[in-house]
């Protein structure tokens, strides 16, 4: 029973991940950074830059890219996905 909860565990964090098609799609202008991080969970890298913020879910083969100005979502990305 242990080692099949554990299996499952480790098929889940391979192929459960948040960063996909599906979530980018709910990302809209203007949402909250907490909306945002509801949807995709905590960002894998945030850049403060001078006016705004840009932070990354993913990695760089497969990621989601968001940029906030006062904490709204002005700009966002997807790069890695099946088109």
């Amino acid at each position: 029973m242990r080692k099949s909860l554990v299996v499952a565990m480790v098929v889940c964090l391979a192929g459960c991940s948040k960063v996909n098609i599906e979530n980018f799609e709910k990302i809209e202008i203007g949402m909250d950074k907490a909306e945002v991080e509801t949807i995709l969970g905590g960002a894998d890298s945030c850049v403060e830059k001078t006016l705004h913020s840009e932070c990354v879910w993913g990695s760089d083969s497969k990621n989601i890219k968001v940029t906030f100005v006062s904490n709204k979502v002005t700009l966002y990305s997807n790069h890695g996905f099946a088109k």
